[in-house]
């Protein structure tokens, strides 16, 4: 039955699950539309970056970034399990590119890369893990709203891809270096926080967890610029942002590992450019 206001109503007086769902669905609308507002390759962003990376090269200093937060954040939740979006980019040709430019000028690009992928981390709301040679490892806790959590992820891949594509490589091009391009892996999952040792304030804090583990082997089979994620996190993409991927089809088993929750193969989606 029907209030006077038309809201669909059980016989308890609850309202209806189908009404439920549809505000549900116009909360979550109203959090992504407002997350898309920012704009993925924004030109002030791009030119932040290359002003940062054009005066690493110039000026031959070893580039520094802003301190990341993360560390406090894992040491106020030590062996706490969280829910949690994880997304490792990794540098492509790296190998390639220490054969062929100076050690000191290849410090500068592999620094200013991962610095300028831990910038666009935080500023879509998620926390850098840590730098792994030529790898960044970032993160984005779901607890509350692992809705949000995934668009956050994704846009952010898609804004490090714009970075290194119209903001990094203008200016490695200037002095006659290669292109840098990028493979990520993002997968959603619940991780623990863990410490390495006693000491509270000193004691190395890390993450572990399916997630972490899974987002690595994602990003191994990821082609150059291309963005691959997990089916746990593509379930909590926004419709509108579901239409950008498409499922893999892995062939001669590729792929091997399998869902945590069904023990069938894990779908993985690819970003379609």
């Amino acid at each position: 039955m029907s209030d006077e206001s038309g809201t669909e109503k059980t016989e308890s007086g609850e309202i209806s699950e189908d009404k439920e769902s549809k505000s549900q669905i116009n909360v979550v609308d109203m959090l992504l539309s407002t997350n898309r507002e920012k704009i993925l390759d924004s030109q002030a962003m791009i030119l932040e970056t290359q002003k940062r990376v054009w005066g690493a090269l110039k000026k031959g200093y070893e580039y520094s970034g802003v301190i990341d937060d993360s560390e406090a954040f894992l040491r106020r939740n030590v062996f706490s399990k969280l829910d949690m979006v994880v997304l490792y980019v990794d540098l492509v040709g790296s190998t390639t590119m220490t054969l062929e430019l100076p050690e000191e000028k290849i410090a500068i690009i592999i620094s200013s890369f991962a610095q300028e992928m831990a910038s666009v981390i935080r500023q879509h709301q998620g926390y850098v893990l840590k730098f792994v040679g030529d790898a960044v490892i970032g993160y984005f806790v779901a607890e509350g709203n692992s809705l949000l959590a995934a668009d956050n992820a994704v846009n952010c891949a898609k804004s490090m891809i714009s970075i290194i594509q119209k903001g990094i490589n203008p200016i490695l091009n200037q002095y006659d270096y290669p292109d840098l391009m990028v493979k990520i892996g993002v997968d959603f999952g619940q991780n623990i926080v863990v410490r390495y040792g006693s000491d509270a304030k000193n004691s190395h804090v890390d993450l572990m967890g399916p997630a972490m583990n899974i987002a690595a082997k994602i990003q191994g089979m990821a082609k150059s610029n291309q963005i691959l994620i997990g089916s746990d996190v593509f379930q909590r993409l926004h419709p509108a942002s579901q239409q950008e991927f498409a499922k893999i089809m892995w062939q001669n088993n590729e792929w091997k590992y399998r869902s945590r929750l069904t023990g069938k193969l894990y779908v993985v989606y690819e970003h379609k450019e």
